[in-house]
């Protein structure tokens, strides 16, 4: 199958939604035949190709709500402070209305599916968008419990989950440092009972702590679990994208 077509889209608003979060809406003529209901759904960000190579740069991310004619992106703003941040951080914190963008996509979301007793969700900031859109979707009286990382207390933002989930914040000023702290939480919760499912997003290292909990200790089958790393501490996503396959060809042997 085809690659989506390119379309070129323009930035029609911005919003600080956190200290640690820009929200970019995009639209415009591009976005006629872009198709509904992507919610959750992905797009790929194309930037001028790095120094050396003939390629775009690609950033991926998740598209957090759609309306007629736009959508909007939110960018988690990692390593701005101290000068380590990535084309696609400093492109969304200059960006002004009217500027415009190369974009690829959609891909398809990952929600939660339905039937389960319980829900277990954990992610940091480059996961709050298919967090929120996942929680918001499921049937109102869905249990859960999500735990999210955060960078500063103000960072947390409103997420229209069911009464019965429960949603503890984690702050981390430092994204990719201290990679436990997911797991423990989820441990510290303990396990809850009925039929489990657990979706987990977030930096390499603690994917895979929280991976060693839900898939080796707790057994859950890929039915009942779905696990990836967005970002991996120290790597641009090209690099990224060249562990994660080594890593899932390491774990499917």
């Amino acid at each position: 199958m085809a690659k989506p077509q390119s379309r070129t889209l323009t930035v029609l608003a911005r919003q600080q939604v956190s200290p640690s979060m820009i929200r970019l809406t995009l639209g415009g003529e591009g976005l006629a035949d872009f198709p509904h209901g992507q919610e959750g759904g992905y797009v790929k960000l194309m930037f001028p190709p790095a120094e050396g190579k003939a390629k775009p740069t690609l950033r991926t991310y998740t598209i957090r709500a759609q309306r007629a004619g736009e959508i909007d992106v939110d960018f988690a703003l990692h390593g701005v402070e101290n000068g380590v941040s990535g084309p696609a951080t400093n492109w969304a914190v200059s960006a002004e209305i009217g500027s415009t963008i190369e974009v690829g996509g959609p891909g398809a979301a990952k929600p939660l599916p339905e039937g389960f007793d319980f829900y277990l969700v954990a992610g940091d900031m480059t996961a709050i968008p298919a967090i929120s859109v996942n929680l918001e979707a499921l049937d109102r009286e869905a249990k859960g419990y999500a735990v999210i990382e955060i960078q500063q207390e103000d960072d947390r933002v409103e997420i229209d989950a069911p009464e019965g989930v429960e949603i503890r914040w984690v702050v981390n000023p430092e994204p990719g440092q201290q990679p436990q702290w997911l797991v423990e939480a989820l441990r510290a919760y303990g396990w809850p009972e009925g039929r489990v499912y657990a979706w987990a997003a977030s930096e390499f290292s603690a994917m895979r702590l929280m991976r060693t909990y839900l898939r080796e200790e707790k057994a859950l089958t890929p039915a009942e679990l779905y696990i990836s790393s967005y970002w991996k501490q120290g790597l641009d996503e090209e690099s990224h994208k060249v562990v994660k396959r080594e890593d899932a060809e390491a774990t499917a042997a």
